[in-house]
């Protein structure tokens, strides 16, 4: 009887983690973009749901990370884009690995790092996977994009590693390659995030096909998305009759948005011929739906804006910012009450859901960026004109969490 519980704990904890680690990725080369530029995108779930971005000056080239808030030094790194216009991030796979008895595992955020400090192409990178001393101690999609036109997945195990380049057109017909928890190189119908997988594709081949994979798109509509793929629920649409004074529970299961959330970190890259200092950061910290995107740039320097990195109360106040509205969506805390979101804290008729009220205020953000953006591009940019744009979006984004929410 003892030994039956002890296999269901075990059981329930594996389960668990996995639930919790599952996040949803793409790499989308220029080909399939509206401007031509590369874009690498993360969607981060995790058990950590404090993040803070961190600039480091410990390798050969200068790099900023999505660093866990507890990880005081950065020691690992979990997604990230470096100065020579690399970047890099991984989606956790639960079909590679099978059967390994390897003990060296979860060092998927120490070799980022590592390829945060020394890769500047997607060849670097390859070149450092094959030449690490085995185990790795990772079970991971690695997706890389650089400043070359370079971008590809590596389905990566603890002895072996699968390339998938998105630039071959017999691997990604349209551009663009798509990754959850997964790798397609392991057994079929092993692993997670199948069903959040589906909605991507659905959503990237229908923007693909309009010529509006962007990065505006991904930001506001993926990382967004409420609806689901197998049973073909709309949330917002559910939740357009209701009232802002309602409750009503809606089982949160499977959308690429989840509870375990935490982050969603954007890189879009530059053309061939462009210099990698234009390479574009946009983070979501904390819970995507009650947050909004930053953009940050290694050329600003190390002084990112205050909102996302660590502060005096050890925290990100961005990220904190929407852990704060985040459980006003998740008010039941005993038993399974993370499974089940209030609809209407989110979206309702009356348009006072914080995904509505917050949709404006991001929207200023990448219209404020976009004008910016094209003057730098004639000008070049300087540290101090980006610092000073840090410090506007920052006011910008603080007055709007107060005003609309009561949060400083």
């Amino acid at each position: 009887m003892k030994l039956s519980i002890l296999i269901l704990l075990v059981l329930y904890c594996f389960i668990h983690f996995f639930a919790v680690n599952a996040c949803t990725t793409a790499i989308i080369t220029g080909k399939a973009t509206p401007d031509g530029r590369p874009i690498l995108w993360k969607h981060r779930d995790s058990s950590d749901f404090q993040n803070k971005l961190m600039f480091f000056k410990d390798g050969r080239y200068e790099y900023i990370g999505l660093v866990n808030t507890k990880d005081k030094t950065g020691e690992e790194v979990w997604a990230g884009c470096n100065s020579s216009g690399f970047a890099i991030m991984n989606a956790a796979s639960y079909n590679l690995n099978i059967n390994d008895t390897t003990k060296a595992k979860d060092r998927e955020g120490i070799v980022m790092k590592m390829a945060l400090k020394t890769c500047e192409t997607v060849v670097d990178f390859e070149k450092m996977l094959n030449d690490m001393p085995k185990p790795l101690g990772v079970n991971a999609n690695f997706g890389v994009i650089d400043a070359k036109g370079g971008a590809a997945y590596f389905e990566t195990g603890n002895f072996h590693f699968t390339k998938f380049d998105a630039n071959n057109p017999t691997v990604a017909p349209f551009g663009y390659l798509i990754r959850t928890n997964y790798s397609f190189t392991g057994p079929i119908d092993d692993g997670y995030g199948y069903i959040r997988y589906s909605m991507a594709e659905n959503l990237f081949n229908q923007a693909q096909a309009m010529n509006t994979l962007s990065a505006e798109f991904i930001l506001q509509e993926a990382s967004r998305c409420l609806k689901h793929s197998l049973t073909g629920i709309d949330l917002e649409e559910q939740a357009s009759d209701c009232h802002e004074n309602q409750t009503k529970f809606i089982p949160f299961e499977d959308f690429i948005p989840r509870y375990s959330s935490t982050a969603t970190f954007l890189v879009q890259g530059v053309k061939p011929n462009e210099s990698p200092t234009f390479c574009t950061i946009w983070t979501i910290l904390g819970f995507p739906l009650c947050s909004v995107a930053f953009p940050t740039w290694i050329e600003g320097g190390e002084n990112l804006s205050p909102l996302l990195i660590e502060g005096q109360n050890q925290v990100a106040p961005l990220c904190d910012f929407a852990l704060k509205l985040k459980a006003q969506c998740f008010p039941i805390k005993r038993g399974s009450g993370s499974k089940y979101l209030n609809i209407t804290a989110l979206v309702n008729q009356e348009k006072t859901g914080m995904l509505q009220k917050l949709a404006p205020v991001e929207a200023e953000i990448l219209d404020k960026t976009a004008e910016k953006l094209p003057i730098w591009h004639q000008t070049g940019m300087r540290r101090s004109e980006i610092q000073t744009f840090y410090r506007e979006l920052e006011n910008l984004v603080r007055k709007q969490y107060l005003e609309l929410f009561g949060l400083k």
